[in-house]
């Protein structure tokens, strides 16, 4: 059998694994230990904060709802949890991502949403 160097492959995974942890601070970026471990709970991090942007963005679209609701002081709707309750009965399918971009950018066809919205 024929002698195996390993020095290239070793080479090629070291500069991969540090290419990843450029810009930390300290050993994670320049030795390889500590760069997998840094590597590892990013990555950890990172899958978590994915899940925890969708909330975000929720509440950011609850709030640009609320507002345009309060901006244009409508007294059969005066909030947020209103509309969302007075939509459900109506079966009126529009997300909340729809309305907040409604409420920001089109505050008359979100005025007209609520009066549809509002009516008996």
């Amino acid at each position: 059998m024929t002698r195996v160097k390993r020095g290239t492959t070793a080479n090629k995974s070291r500069k991969n694994t540090l290419a990843q942890t450029k810009g930390y601070r300290f050993g994670r970026s320049t030795k390889q230990r500590q760069a997998f471990e840094a590597i590892v709970h990013a990555g950890t991090h990172a899958f978590a904060h994915r899940r925890d942007k969708k909330g975000d963005y929720r509440r950011l679209w609850n709030v640009k709802i609320n507002a345009g609701i309060r901006a244009l002081e409508n007294e059969i709707i005066p909030s947020y949890s209103k509309l969302m309750g007075a939509l459900k009965k109506k079966n009126i399918d529009l997300n909340r991502k729809m309305l907040a971009e409604l409420a920001e950018f089109h505050p008359e066809v979100f005025k007209k949403v609520l009066e549809t919205a509002a009516t008996k």
